[in-house]
């Protein structure tokens, strides 16, 4: 089982969505993540967003967090600079808050694991210098 899991809005998105290219591949990787998973509230309004068309897809995202399967521990007011540092060493990528704060907190959690199809997350470093470990199919 993979310990302190951060997941990112794709694999969110796949999970809930069954017509999603990653569904499969998400659902495979759900199952050898320990419980809960944490997020941000910047990744839930990504997936939110993109499950607007899934029926009930919202509801079930929301579901997870009242199940106690996803959590979000993570406080944009406590880190903000952090933030926003990482948002503009990243700014030619350009990095979304949601990977700003994902970074972040994948720094704060010792020994976590960013579960994402975002090829991004293999040019970010934790701290500056030190390769985030992704949980990330071969061809994202």
């Amino acid at each position: 089982m993979i310990r302190n899991v951060l997941v990112d809005t794709g694999p969110l998105v796949a999970l809930l969505n069954r017509h999603d290219h990653f569904h499969a591949w998400a659902k495979e990787q759900a199952a050898h993540c320990e419980s809960p998973l944490a997020t941000c509230e910047a990744v839930l309004t990504e997936a939110c967003y993109l499950l607007r068309e899934i029926d009930g897809g919202s509801e079930h995202l929301i579901d997870l967090i009242r199940r106690g399967l996803l959590v979000l521990p993570f406080s944009l007011r406590d880190d903000h600079d952090s933030v926003s540092a990482l948002m503009r060493r990243y700014s030619d990528v350009p990095m979304s808050l949601a990977d700003a704060c994902l970074v972040r907190m994948s720094e704060q959690a010792s020994g976590s694991t960013v579960f994402t199809l975002d090829n991004d997350f293999r040019i970010y470093r934790q701290h500056g210098r030190r390769a985030i470990p992704l949980l990330i199919p071969k061809r994202a």
